[in-house]
């Protein structure tokens, strides 16, 4: 589904990620750990074509997209959440889902009823204004929004930060559903140990800006836990 291979990126001097290698397979749900400022973020948003490549490659079913805008990236199957949410406080619930819409290729004019089947605030909420919202109901809202692309592969950056506990329960729910009922393949930024175990079939662990280990989830040790996540 997802091969990247050699990939380094570099804010100005600095160089962040170093010939990293990931691959992620279709239907998997992959949680990307780590410390803080070992690249995770930035992993993402080449991921996206949001940050430029320097060198390597990333393949999208066997097909290179290092060199595609990012305004190309959603039309290719992939929708992202991006830490912070990014939702548009000054549109409503409903104009910020129907932003995705001319990426989905049954060209639906209509957002999908299981939008509101997973996310049932946002029905209720359909005409407020996102900055009105909770904490909470905009991340609701962010994911709602890259679901409405139909993507084949939602990536998501720290979904619960900030989130209260029983949205983040909520939001754990709908991970499950649709990896697990509907095949979607998840890559998951998390720092919370209880909720990546709880959701993720695989792990990565990153470290100076290489992935430095790897495995499903229930091999990830107290051992790998002491020396990759600990502080």
């Amino acid at each position: 589904m997802i091969r990247v291979s050699q990939l380094s990126q570099k804010y100005g001097g600095t160089q962040i990620l170093w010939d990293l290698d990931l691959s992620i397979e279709p239907g998997s749900c992959t949680c990307i750990m780590g410390r803080n400022g070992v690249g995770k973020t930035t992993l993402l948003k080449c991921l996206m074509g949001l940050l430029p490549v320097h060198s390597g490659r990333i393949e999208l079913n066997g097909q290179a997209i290092e060199g595609t805008a990012a305004e190309q990236r959603p039309y290719q199957g992939i929708g992202y959440v991006p830490q912070g949410r990014e939702i548009f406080p000054l549109l409503t619930v409903e104009e910020n889902l129907r932003l995705g819409l001319p990426v989905r290729k049954d060209k639906t004019r209509s957002i999908p009823d299981r939008i509101f089947e997973l996310f049932p605030v946002l029905g209720d909420m359909l005409h407020r204004r996102g900055g009105d919202l909770s904490g909470g109901q905009q991340q609701q809202l962010a994911i709602g929004r890259a679901l409405v692309m139909d993507p084949k592969v939602l990536i998501l950056d720290e979904p619960n930060e900030g989130i209260q506990p029983n949205i983040v329960k909520q939001i754990g729910d709908v991970i499950l559903k649709l990896n697990e009922e509907e095949g979607m393949t998840v890559i998951l930024v998390e720092q919370k140990l209880g909720f990546a175990r709880r959701v993720g079939k695989e792990f990565r662990l990153m470290e100076k800006g290489r992935v430095v280990a790897s495995g499903l989830m229930p091999d990830l040790t107290d051992a790998l836990i002491a020396k990759h996540l600990a502080v």
